[in-house]
């Protein structure tokens, strides 16, 4: 069905604060710039390393540090003789809510097998069955096993340590604790490199820098910590999809976060990285049940506790509200101690960390904010709408996750779109290195005071999470309007660009949030139940050269949704 646009609610642009960046010491040159150490990023330059091209990776922190090395469940891929792909699509599809783009979510499912094979080549060591094939699990949403693992619970470390030691195997070079600032631009508005600082080990910035290039890549991740609380690790802030609102490219769906059911359950002040558990605990046969043991999933979902993650949350939250309750409990006991500590190894030493055995009881759980569905809209090739700025990995809005991620179709997602994007690159770069001087960033003003960081994730947590309404979100709008910027001596650091990034990603979110009104996916407006037919479309949002941000809804089946629009 063909859909127009939609008008989305007329409310004033919100503004998105700038940074006002440090004067450069030097400069340097070189072909590409890929901003991010996860699978991602680590992928992009080992690619491009190999097609010889001369590239450059910034991390805020140590290489292989970010969400990569922290996911449990692993890797989806069409495998198995009982499986084919256009079941794998089919359940993308289902679990992406009307919102995926099926063009894109076909390509990643057919070169899915294929990103494997690279990781084994390279030396992944994957967990095997009795044959020797890699052995495959299922997680929530996946009709047939699928997902490949490594070291039981352990699978993004190890893709992490193979790609990591590849990259230095290549003699890529790494800037480790650099934070990009600001894109460099042409007076056209062509993306040629970027304002980057070393970060001390207090914060502090020093040594800032312009890095020139042909073209960068964002493969900077998520921005669950732009919430008081969740799985993502403590630098996934929005810097990407921060930076690159700056730089004129818009974002998309970014309202589509989506909530994790189980992450252990540690008191309603918990905040900064929780304790995930992986779905492939229920896809070994774990149940989630409520404080008398009833279980909560049969009969809300076809696929019981492997339903989809948008619904079992959502289950999860309405249980919640309805008997005051703060967490229902994952029980895994009927699965054996022995099975547990050789299948989830690290999840088990984790819960017993934080004072539960799930070998011998069920653990507390509740959901909680886990993976962003939305992020710079690109395409499948990186490809944004701003000439020289490219995006892959959890911070680009490909059209695969649509308005839910399939489980574990994340890093295979980041290898795919990785790789594509490198053969782009290598293909349509010039030869040699960026010539001559470009002008700096705009210095801007307003940076977010670190102070109110803990206050904005707060409001956030509250208005934004699984159950939104009109009331909530206009709240937390209204926080947002009136949070406190630094002052004209305040010292841009580390903890300014984070919390400038939170506040931008928060911005965005609520007014996205505000502007559907349905409930699809990760998004559910409790004062807007059910999905409509008209809002089968994607929300974008970029800003102008004041910083207010402007929506306009995309149609699916509009020419180019998935290949991306120019910035007007």
């Amino acid at each position: 069905m063909t859909v127009g646009p939609r008008r989305t609610a007329p409310v004033a642009p919100a503004v998105v604060p700038a940074l006002p960046l440090p004067a450069t010491t030097w400069q340097r040159a070189t072909d590409v710039v890929v901003v991010g150490s996860g699978a991602a990023g680590l992928m992009t330059a080992l690619a491009l390393a190999e097609a010889g091209r001369r590239v450059t990776v910034v991390t805020k922190g140590a290489l292989g540090d970010g969400s990569t090395r922290w996911a449990q469940g692993g890797l989806a891929a069409v495998l198995a003789a009982d499986d084919d792909a256009d079941l794998h699509v089919q359940d993308t599809l289902t679990a992406g809510a009307g919102l995926c783009d099926e063009a894109a979510v076909t390509t990643l499912v057919d070169e899915a097998p294929a990103a494997i094979a690279l990781l084994q080549r390279l030396g992944a060591r994957l967990d095997v069955d009795a044959a020797g094939r890699p052995a495959l699990t299922r997680e929530g949403g996946h009709s047939r096993d699928r997902i490949v693992h490594a070291g039981g619970d352990a699978s993004g470390a190890e893709v992490t340590r193979t790609l990591a030691g590849a990259l230095s195997s290549a003699g890529v070079e790494v800037l480790e604790h650099t934070v990009a600032l600001d894109a460099l631009r042409t007076a056209r508005g062509d993306v040629v490199g970027l304002r980057v600082a070393l970060v001390a080990g207090d914060g502090t910035l020093t040594g800032a820098g312009d890095l020139r290039a042909h073209a960068v890549v964002l493969a900077t991740g998520g921005y669950g910590q732009a919430y008081a609380a969740a799985t993502s690790p403590a630098g996934a802030t929005g810097d990407g999809l921060a930076l690159a609102l700056r730089a004129g490219a818009e974002v998309a769906d970014v309202e589509m976060v989506q909530f994790h059911p189980t992450v252990l359950w540690q008191g309603p002040g918990a905040t900064g990285q929780q304790v995930l558990i992986s779905e492939a605990v229920r896809g070994e046969g774990a149940v989630l049940v409520d404080g008398t043991g009833r279980r909560l999933m049969p009969g809300a979902h076809p696929l019981a506790d492997l339903a989809p993650r948008d619904v079992v949350s959502a289950t999860i939250a309405a249980h919640l509200a309805a008997t005051g309750e703060d967490c229902v409990f994952l029980d895994a006991t009927g699965l054996g101690a022995g099975f547990l500590e050789h299948r989830f190894p690290g999840i088990v030493r984790a819960c017993r960390e934080a004072g539960h055995d799930l070998t011998t009881a069920p653990v507390p759980v509740a959901p909680g904010a886990h993976y962003t569905c939305g992020g710079v809209l690109a395409d499948l090739d990186g490809r944004t709408g701003v000439p020289g700025l490219h995006a892959v990995g959890e911070v680009a809005c490909t059209g695969v996750h649509g308005a839910n991620r399939l489980a574990s179709n994340s890093i295979t997602e980041g290898l795919v779109a990785a790789r594509r994007c490198a053969a782009l690159l290598d293909a349509e770069l010039p030869a040699g290195l960026p010539a001559g001087p470009v002008a700096g960033p705009a210095d801007g003003a307003g940076a977010i005071d670190p102070a109110v960081r803990r206050a904005v994730g707060v409001a956030l947590s509250r208005h934004a999470g699984v159950v939104r309404d009109a009331a909530g979100l206009a709240e937390l709008t209204a926080v947002l309007a009136g949070t406190a910027r630094l002052g004209g001596d305040g010292v841009l650091d580390l903890a300014a660009v984070e919390a400038t990034a939170a506040h931008t990603v928060a911005t965005v979110l609520a007014t996205a949030a505000l502007a559907r009104p349905e409930s699809r996916g990760c998004h559910r407006r409790a004062d807007a139940p059910g999905s409509r037919p008209e809002w089968q479309v994607r929300l974008a949002h970029r800003i102008d050269a004041s910083g207010h941000l402007h929506t306009r809804t995309v149609p699916l089946t509009a020419p180019g949704t998935h290949r991306t629009q120019g910035v007007a």
